[in-house]
């Protein structure tokens, strides 16, 4: 178990502490210390006069993220036939495949409307992915890089995009 303390001195300070996929705010008082048990998350003031527990306790708070969101990958989920008529979809290039695993990465933005399958897309250095299937229109953002799982026939429409299109 792992603790940390922070002794302040001035008016009531804010400490923002960063994990991956976690933000936690913590704050603490003038004069005193904030002990903190990682494990727990838990956050207790402690006096720095006396080393006595003054009694309240703070718990941090804990904001995830889809990794759509930490990746920047737009998805709109079960997109109508409207849309798909108005972004002119069945004008793009098509690509099908097989089940199979691919490592890929995006040198520009590229608009993708999947017509059958699913894909499962895990970002590179992250265990966790992402699950399209058909009817989603995704938007993958330039630079970013990931492994494709195909567990069956796939079939998908795709536009490259600049900058600022959409």
């Amino acid at each position: 178990m792992s603790f940390l303390t922070l002794s302040l001195n001035l008016k009531v300070k804010a400490l923002f502490s960063r994990e991956p996929n976690m933000a936690s705010v913590i704050m603490a008082t003038t004069l005193g210390s904030l002990s903190v048990n990682r494990s727990s998350r838990d956050c207790s003031k402690w006096s720095s006069t006396n080393g006595k527990h003054s009694g309240l306790t703070v718990k941090a708070m804990r904001v995830e993220k889809s990794l759509e969101e930490l990746y920047e990958v737009r998805v709109e989920r079960k997109v109508s036939p409207e849309r798909v008529a108005e972004l002119g979809v069945s004008r793009w290039s098509m690509w099908k495949t097989g089940k199979c695993k691919l490592p890929w990465d995006w040198q520009a933005d590229q608009l993708v409307y999947i017509e059958e399958g699913e894909v499962r897309v895990v970002p590179e250095g992250s265990k966790q992915f992402m699950r399209f299937v058909a009817g989603d229109l995704v938007r993958y953002p330039k630079w970013f890089e990931a492994d494709l799982w195909f567990n069956g026939p796939y079939q998908e429409r795709y536009s490259f995009r600049a900058y600022g299109d959409d």
